[in-house]
């Protein structure tokens, strides 16, 4: 199966007097192939997955499977149903989906052998890799590093785990006993070069969207530095680019995911900052640190 690792994009959906903004959205893409992104991740959370219909879903990934060079695409379809995510897999199946990225269902707060079974039923029914997806800011529940081992050895499928949580212990304990194959990539952009310290293998990044050559660069280093087992010039290189891109990572999480990153995107005259209800454009102050911080990038 692909391995996932280094930097991927959570890709922004651009918007245009209600409508989708499918020709900015190729641009968009085809920015983040040529900034050197090692993957790509459509219709999760940044791309405000669930103010889209059916149709704009297909059609954004259509497009992001046209102009993604080769470079694997990474598909969020989760729900807090197994009907309602089985139904979003046969939806998006047919149009270029090399992994699925399953977010822990949210609402309806299992347990972690609800969380187990859920995930264990899900994969069970598709051929390809699965990613989980652990943010319980969103979800209200956390899946326990217990449950990501438990999938990770149980389920063939299940390659890796985006871990949002928050938690460096958390994810240290998954890279402690996680089996051969398994990767954990950061969802936090400002805890990634922390998480690859300890053997975390990149980040699902929304930051990217903004400055793709950057974050792919350092996850490039800090992957270098682990293969050679010694923190020496890669390891030192990526450092400095991670303070140079604090005020980014802090400024994408100032209201919520993707306001700020569509915001900043707006500034550099990438893209429109119109959101879909119930989210909302940037308020003023965000707007302002959202400047400062690309101006000292």
């Amino acid at each position: 199966m692909t391995e996932f690792k280094g930097c991927g994009t959570a890709l922004v959906t651009p918007f245009k007097d209600g409508e989708v903004d499918y020709d900015t959205y190729a641009a968009l893409v085809d920015r983040q192939v040529a900034g050197g992104v090692d993957f790509l991740v459509a219709l999760a959370t940044t791309s405000e997955t669930p103010a889209l219909s059916d149709e704009e879903k297909i059609r954004l990934l259509q497009i992001t499977d046209a102009r993604s060079c080769g470079r694997p695409v990474v598909v969020g379809c989760g729900s807090n149903s197994v009907p309602g995510t089985l139904a979003n897999m046969a939806l998006l199946e047919p149009y270029g989906v090399d992994a699925w990225l399953i977010v822990v269902p949210f609402y309806n707060k299992p347990t972690q052998e609800g969380i187990y079974r859920y995930f264990r039923k899900v994969a069970a029914s598709t051929e390809k890799p699965v990613i989980l997806y652990n943010v319980p800011g969103r979800t209200g529940v956390n899946m326990s590093a217990a449950t990501c081992l438990r999938l990770a050895s149980d389920v063939p499928n299940i390659v890796a785990v985006k871990e949002a949580g928050g938690k460096i212990e958390q994810v240290k304990e998954i890279l402690a006993a996680a089996p051969e194959g398994f990767s954990v990539l950061s969802g936090d952009d400002d805890m990634t070069l922390e998480m690859m310290k300890y053997g975390a293998a990149g980040v699902i990044s929304v930051a990217s969207n903004l400055v793709p050559d950057k974050v792919s660069l350092m996850c490039a280093k800090a992957l270098k530095a682990a293969v050679k087992a010694d923190y020496d010039v890669d390891w030192i290189g990526a450092v400095d680019i991670n303070g140079s891109l604090r005020a980014v990572f802090k400024a994408c999480f100032v209201e919520s995911n993707p306001i700020p990153v569509k915001a900043g995107l707006s500034l550099m005259g990438l893209c429109s900052a119109e959101m879909r209800l119930p989210l909302t454009e940037a308020c003023a102050s965000t707007l302002a640190t959202m400047e400062e911080a690309l101006a000292i990038r």
